[in-house]
């Protein structure tokens, strides 16, 4: 779904990506993890488009993304759960899932789906974003960036301060949209289709359990990669640990 080819980003004089290759299949979790600082979240911006890249490659679905714009990737079909979440604390639930179909006919309805996969969104639909709690936001905005149905969801640490219930309930929705996909309304009908997600994340119990392939960043580079179910036999708990 994604294939990213040898990019290179920096600010000012310092480096900050060297060289970062890497496909994010369909069906697939790819975890990314590193130490604080590494340039991880650097990775996603770029791939989003919200920092520009020096020079390399990224395809998305056969297409080059690499000079479209943030909305344009998300046109396209890339989704994105910023750090921190970043959703609106004066807006309604409602209103904030409708921000993720700002591009699309204003009679878009906002997928029932999202309801099933996050529950207490409904049951909050008009509560204003900024009175739910920490992890009731964070769900919130995993269900804005799904609303369109992308086929690329990217994810910078979404279990940052959250509490373990939402943490499991969000580990099982991300592993549930990989399988199985979201079902979205077009011309067509419903269809389903499986998505590949990328996740940046510091919490290693959640990484593994729902790791198809792994990463390791260094100072802005790759420094080990391989499938989930090796992450124990090959260290990647060592390696991160501060």
């Amino acid at each position: 779904m994604l294939k990213v080819d040898n990019i290179h980003q920096a600010y000012g004089g310092s480096h900050i990506l060297r060289g970062l290759s890497f496909e994010a299949k369909l069906g697939e979790i790819t975890v990314i993890l590193g130490r604080n600082g590494v340039g991880k979240t650097t990775l996603l911006k770029s791939l989003m488009g919200v920092v520009p890249i020096k020079s390399g490659g990224l395809n998305l679905d056969g297409q080059d993304i690499a000079k479209l714009t943030s909305y344009e990737r998300v046109r396209h079909g890339i989704g994105y759960v910023p750090q921190g979440r970043e959703i609106f604390g004066r807006l309604t639930v409602e209103d904030n899932l409708r921000m993720g179909l700002a591009y699309k006919s204003g009679s878009t309805a906002i997928p029932a789906q999202l309801f099933e996969l996050f529950p207490v969104l409904k049951a909050m639909i008009n509560r204003r974003g900024g009175d739910l709690s920490g992890g009731q936001q964070q769900q919130l905005a995993i269900a804005r960036a799904l609303a369109a149905g992308p086929k690329l969801i990217i994810l910078d640490e979404p279990t940052e301060g959250i509490q373990p219930s939402i943490i499991k309930d969000i580990g099982r929705v991300l592993r549930q949209l990989a399988d199985e996909g979201l079902e979205i309304a077009g011309r067509d009908g419903k269809k389903k289709h499986r998505m590949a997600v990328i996740l940046v994340e510091q919490y290693y119990d959640f990484a593994e359990e729902l790791a198809d392939q792994y990463l390791v960043m260094e100072r802005g580079e790759f420094v080990a990669r391989g499938r989930g179910e090796d992450m124990q036999r090959d260290g990647v708990r060592e390696r991160v640990s501060i």
